[in-house]
């Protein structure tokens, strides 16, 4: 029977070739996402393990818990701690550390590096072995700077140069003195990074005579074991933490094995989806090769073979498939990884040097997903081939599924889709996050349900394209009777489409939805012409609300600064405004009271009110940072947004219990409204900065508008795999139904109908089945688009259905153009055949 098995194949490979394409594609997006981001996490912590080189120990300041009605402090670590440290028996020496934002713009105003990775920090002395000059000298004063030296490659600059640059909002134009080299994770993954004196910029991050990290050098013959011994002796206690470079590494490491096991988990999902597609192929691929051979089967049966061996001979030559797909896949995963990184590269976003990772993981995960996916999908082909008894199948009288079986069939369906629909329903009228787990279980019965009901559903809607099909006389009325002829093999070609196209349309619907509701919430909630922030969602320099204020044209503003507080035991973030113009730049809706924001009283939102048991009128205390306690009184209670929530109180309030004043936003409103020059006259006033962002309402919808978009191609870029995979469904399946026909379509053109009749008969056979696919797919995934939308509109008050018809359009086209692409290679196998040899043949 091995023997058997193994003819088998090689007999059928051109017909098993579309199976292995269909296992290797998923096995090589499995592979390729390993490869990928095992390759990114082991080069991101090699480069970050190098940036330990020149420390043995961090001493770091410790953070008090929030207690009863008391913020927790961070210690400080001042110049005498860090004399101290470098004192400690076994310490070489002791470098203080300050680090902060900072953005470097190239010589033609733009932001060098990636925004969150724009980092900054100080310079040790007049010789920092942390980072060797390359070129020029170490920074003296606030008008100076080094740089390192893959941002003065790729910016332009040289030693003298002045550069300008970003902490917080204002511009600086120090002089470049220094150009450096370093292995910071930062710069090598396409970052920059600019050195101050200590001084200074202890100055700029708001660390006046204090720093972030001591980091201990230890002594000739010193372990960091001992060090970090000899430190945690001398140091205060509850007031400083020490840990070894080895163990930052390793944490280090942890933090970047986590974030890629997002990226990763997000991939191998898309993966899954692809070889779930798969499995519809193969299961096909194996029924009809069965079905093709009963009489081979059923002369095994004859001669001896059990059941067993029957089946166990079905499941060898998946095996062999499966190892083939599993080898061929793990071998375009890893041209697929190689690939990802390259492309990164090509992008900007620069990946560190370091070797292509194939993990003894990765081998054995893709040779097991191939194998298993493939065996599993041809059991149950396997299973009814044995099934057969031996008299039946040389008579064929088995071809025809019995009334008993399609009356289960067709049951089970409907329970299952029954109670997907039921489920889904239900998860409707839930609040939030409770809905997403009954959500999900419901969208995979309803998808479950409806692949069963396939075959009962492909009659009355192919049945509904007949009037088409008559345009095309004799080849339209073949075709749709060769598309329900086998119902059951229609359906399983139509559902590798239809899962594909469902994922798509429900992204799509809740995509365009979304960000409907974000750009309603944006224009509704708010009546300010601009909005200031951070490019990189840092916080704003107070001068920059003073520079917008001494700006032509400029009405009004208000900055949003928040601030921890403590309120009946528990941390609140309270929002400073400006009282008095808050009103004017915004139009919340008020439940309760009164929008009045100024001296003690404040506004809450609807969710914190309900927290607290407050209502217009109540008065509390609240505990300020710095200790300070006051009363505030409740003059209204409003409803939140995406942008807007929390307590709301006056900066005059807030401001002198904050030791260093930052805002997240600030809110403008101009005399002649949003305009570009206007906007141009804002920016000129911050000094044409690039890391500040001067949007008007109009700029916050195109950038959610960019967002989505973004979002949208990468899901349908993620999801063409599974596309991919039901066209080599379709042209598998056409492809065996042709040759299963031969001798039909041999009769047919001895009977009359030429080449090109045939070849119309199977591309309308393979339109009408990919269009099948496609209307169930853009049904299902309306229907979960609107489902998982009553979702979110509990949390999101905006949140209304939009159905884009274009791109429904679009994808009904798409499944079309599959269609059509699909039928290429069966229509001209079929034209083509010998009629003569054909009608002879058995």
């Amino acid at each position: 029977m091995f023997r058997t098995a193994l003819r088998n194949v090689l007999a059928h490979k051109a017909r098993l070739l579309m199976t292995v394409l269909a296992v290797m594609l998923g096995v090589a997006f499995v592979s390729g996402t390993l490869v990928f981001t095992n390759t990114l996490s082991n080069a991101l912590q090699n480069s970050s393990a190098k940036g330990f080189d020149q420390v043995d120990v961090a001493v770091t300041a410790e953070a008090q818990e929030d207690v009863g009605d008391r913020i927790g402090k961070t210690s400080e670590l001042t110049e005498a701690l860090r004399e101290q440290s470098a004192k400690v028996p076994g310490a070489a020496s002791a470098v203080g550390v300050v680090s902060g934002f900072t953005a470097i713009a190239d010589k033609d105003g733009k932001l060098v590096g990636g925004g969150f990775q724009s980092q900054g920090g100080n310079y040790w002395g007049d010789k920092d072995t942390r980072y060797p000059l390359k070129e020029g000298a170490a920074p003296h004063g606030a008008d100076e700077v080094v740089i390192d030296s893959e941002t003065a490659r790729r910016a332009g600059y040289e030693v003298g140069d002045t550069v300008r640059i970003s902490v917080d909002g204002p511009v600086l134009t120090p002089r470049i003195t220094g150009i450096f080299t370093t292995d910071d994770g930062n710069v090598a993954a396409g970052g920059s990074l600019a050195l101050f004196d200590t001084a200074t910029a202890q100055r700029l991050f708001g660390k006046t005579g204090t720093y972030d990290e001591i980091d201990v050098k230890a002594a000739a013959g010193t372990s960091q074991a001992a060090l970090k011994a000899a430190l945690d002796a001398a140091l205060p206690k509850g007031e400083v933490e020490t840990i070894t470079s080895q163990e930052l590494a390793d944490d280090q490491a942890k933090a970047i094995s986590a974030s890629m096991s997002g990226l990763k988990q997000g991939l191998l999902v898309f993966a899954g989806i692809a070889l779930f597609v798969g499995t519809f192929i193969i299961a096909n691929t194996f029924t009809m090769l069965v079905a093709q051979r009963t009489k081979e089967l059923a002369l095994l049966r004859a001669v001896g073979a059990s059941r067993r061996q029957v089946t166990r001979s079905v499941l060898i030559e998946a095996f062999v498939v499966g190892v083939v797909a599993g080898v061929t896949g793990l071998l375009a995963g890893i041209g697929i990884g190689a690939g990802l990184r390259a492309l990164l590269n090509t992008l900007g976003a620069t990946v560190p040097d370091g070797p292509l990772v194939v993990s003894p993981g990765t081998v054995g995960a893709s040779l097991a997903v191939g194998v298993v996916i493939t065996v599993l999908a041809a059991w149950l082909p396997g299973r009814r081939a044995a099934k057969i008894p031996p008299v039946a199948a040389m008579s064929s009288v088995h071809a025809k599924a019995t009334t008993r079986s399609l009356v289960l069939r067709n049951t089970l369906g409907a329970l299952f889709s029954a109670a997907g629909v039921a489920v889904v329903l239900t998860a409707t009228t839930m609040n939030g996050s409770d809905g997403q787990a009954p959500m999900g279980l419901g969208a995979v019965l309803l998808i479950v349900g409806v692949f069963i009901l396939t075959p009962l559903l492909s009659r009355p809607l192919i049945a509904a394209a007949a009037p088409v099909l008559r345009i095309f006389g004799v080849s339209g009325k073949l075709a749709r009777q060769n598309s329900v002829r086998n119902p059951r093999r229609t359906a399983a070609t139509a559902s590798a489409l239809m899962i594909g196209l469902t994922l798509i349309t429900g992204m799509t619907v809740m995509a365009g939805s979304l960000q409907k509701s974000i750009d309603k919430m944006a224009s509704s909630a708010i009546r300010a012409d601009y909005v200031v922030s951070m490019a990189n969602g840092n916080e704003l320099s107070p001068d920059v609300e003073e520079k917008l204020k001494a700006t032509d044209g400029v009405t009004t503003t208000s900055p949003m600064r928040n601030a921890p507080a403590r309120i009946d035991d528990t941390t609140e973030y309270l929002t400073g405004v400006n009282g008095a113009a808050f009103g004017e730049l915004t139009d919340l809706a008020v439940d309760d009271g009164s929008f009045e924001v100024g001296g003690t009283r404040v506004v809450v939102d609807e969710d914190t009110a309900k927290v607290h048991g407050w209502k217009a009128g109540s008065g509390f205390t609240v505990s300020y940072e710095d200790g300070a306690k006051q009363k505030l009184t409740v003059a209204g209670v409003y409803q939140a947004n995406e942008l807007i929530s929390g307590i709301l109180l006056d900066t005059s309030a807030l401001s002198p219990h904050q030791e260093d004043p930052a805002d997240m936003q600030v809110m403008v409103k101009t005399s002649g409204g949003a305009s570009d020059g206007t906007k141009d006259r804002l920016e000129k006033a911050l000094g044409s900065n690039p890391a500040i962002q001067v949007q008007s309402k109009k700029d916050l919808s195109d950038s959610i508008a960019k967002m989505f978009t973004l979002m949208l191609n990468m899901l349908y870029g993620l999801l063409a795999m599974a596309v991919i995979v039901a066209v080599l469904g379709v042209i598998n399946t056409l492809a065996m139904s042709v040759f299963e026909r031969s001798q039909e379509i041999g009769m047919l053109r001895a009977i009359g109908l030429d080449r090109r009749s045939v070849k119309r008969m199977v591309r309308l056979e393979s339109l009408v089945i990919s269009l099948f696919g496609g209307v169930l797919g853009i049904g299902l995934g309306v229907f979960f688009g609107w489902a998982a939308g009553e979702l979110i509109g509990t949390r999101m008050a905006t949140y209304e259905l939009v159905l884009p018809w274009g791109r429904m359009a679009v994808f009904l086209l798409l499944a079309a153009g599959v269609g059509v692409l699909a039928a290429l290679w069966p229509a001209r196998r079929a034209s083509r055949l010998n009629m003569l040899a054909v009608i002879k043949s058995e």
